[in-house]
């Protein structure tokens, strides 16, 4: 198979902090030589937004695209209002995009939730905050 494309999707604040997060995570994710072509896209207040990042992808050599959430746990924008803006029914997973004259399928990915990586992640951040006392 070709090169996928991954839609890295964040919230979006009016805080700078939030888009450079996604940002750096989607760099992160293109250093690694992966075999994926990725954007990154907000819910709201920041751009591009998830419409606009999709747009980008039309112009792009892929053959399957995954939309994936930064987002800890599942809430009404994982259930109901990321997959409207991607045009998928609520509770649905797979579904097609179009581009450049073909259809390729398209797939969206669970939010973070509970992983071990995420537990030593907070226990690294604890650390870091007791060397402050």
């Amino acid at each position: 198979m070709g090169r996928k494309g991954m839609l890295l999707v964040g919230h979006g604040s009016t805080m700078p902090y939030n888009k450079e997060l996604v940002e750096k995570t989607a760099d992160m994710i293109r250093s690694q030589d992966n075999g994926f072509i990725v954007k990154s896209g907000f819910m709201n207040m920041n751009a591009p937004s998830i419409k606009e990042a999709l747009d980008e992808f039309r112009h792009e050599p892929i053959d399957a695209l995954v939309v994936v959430p930064l987002f800890l746990a599942r809430g009404v924008h994982i259930e109901k209002d990321i997959p409207g803006e991607i045009g998928l029914p609520e509770g649905v997973k797979k579904g097609t995009f179009a581009l450049n004259g073909k259809t390729i399928p398209l797939v969206y990915a669970d939010p973070i939730g509970s992983d071990p990586l995420l537990a030593t992640l907070m226990v690294k951040n604890a650390q870091a905050a007791l060397r402050l006392l």
